[in-house]
């Protein structure tokens, strides 16, 4: 699993909200609905996105913007555009003083803001959940990327355009999968580019040595890895593989590794019924003790705690 594949394992799209949003100027939405991740693509017209902190930032049609929960932004025809609505957790949307909308925007299926041919139209999805195994990932986004039409050309576009207000037998599954695609892309577009500083540990991936021993680790982490085994799969020796490694991702093989099985075991966790014992096996630890000392040691909680919390 690479990182990107990582990152979508955890918040990827089951159930996410999505939405067309059809404004006439002068607008504006304050969002504070805390989600780990959301996607804004405009199809027509203009919008800024403006953080609470940091540089605000202008898209034209065709451009994408992806914000970094959990920090608060206002998306508007202009920087300077009083709020009319606010978006709270959940969803729940309201007036700047309080007030319930009520639905009062509602223009459809999927649809939301003052009338269906508005001069601006974007495109909206929201990831609702933050999975730990996606964590290292998103952690290395900043609070708001953007990608401009000149740089990338998304295909997916029309068809997202299209599906987004569709109300057929699994639709929400469909636009899930889409959302998926459409991150996938943009993120592919991002690290691609100087400026995103991506991780060291993803940009570890291109290294003929290094890049393979951390899909071994991310395909199979459960397997009884030492630094030999991985060096001998990598046809190198113990010792090269461990200043290598330590060199390019800045931390040693198996304190990668211990990382990334916690994260797994964080994620499988919140999201399934499985015994301790079960989610230590799966990821790697004799029993669900080793897996209890070593998710406290780098969580500060039990793993029973953290499951409890999160549910």
């Amino acid at each position: 699993m690479d990182p990107i594949a990582g990152l979508l394992e955890g918040p990827r799209a089951r159930g996410a909200f999505m939405i067309r949003a059809c404004f006439d100027p002068p607008w504006a939405v304050r969002v504070e609905d805390r989600a780990p991740l959301t996607v804004m693509l405009v199809v027509r017209g203009e919008a800024w996105i403006v953080p609470d902190r940091g540089e605000q930032t202008c898209l034209k049609a065709g451009d994408l913007a992806i914000a970094r929960g959990p920090d608060p932004y206002t998306c508007a025809d202009a920087p300077g555009t009083a709020p009319q609505a606010v978006i709270l957790p959940h969803q729940e949307c309201r007036y700047p003083d309080g007030r319930p909308l009520n639905g009062s925007m509602d223009l459809g299926v999927r649809t939301w803001g003052e009338r269906l041919d508005g001069d601006t139209v974007m495109l909206i999805g929201t990831y609702p959940m933050r999975g730990e195994a996606g964590g290292r990932l998103l952690d290395a986004l900043p609070p708001l990327l953007s990608l401009t039409s000149e740089v990338w050309d998304c295909p997916l576009t029309p068809y997202l355009t299209e599906e987004i207000v569709r109300d057929e037998p699994g639709q929400e599954v469909v636009l899930d999968r889409l959302l998926d695609l459409l991150v996938i892309a943009a993120l592919r577009a991002w690290f691609a580019r100087p400026e995103a500083e991506a991780p060291a540990w993803y940009r570890a991936l291109a290294d003929p040595v290094v890049g393979g021993v951390l899909r071994l680790l991310q395909d199979d982490p459960a397997h009884p890895w030492t630094v030999a085994s991985l060096a001998a799969k990598a046809g190198v020796s113990r010792a090269a593989l461990a200043r290598r490694f330590t060199a390019l991702v800045g931390e040693p093989p198996m304190t990668h590794l211990t990382g990334w099985r916690l994260a797994l075991a964080a994620d499988r966790l919140r999201d399934s019924a499985d015994t301790l014992d079960a989610v230590a096996r799966r990821v790697g630890y004799g029993s669900a003790f080793a897996l209890s000392t070593a998710f406290k040691r780098v969580y500060g909680v039990s793993p029973v705690e953290y499951r409890g919390r999160a549910a």
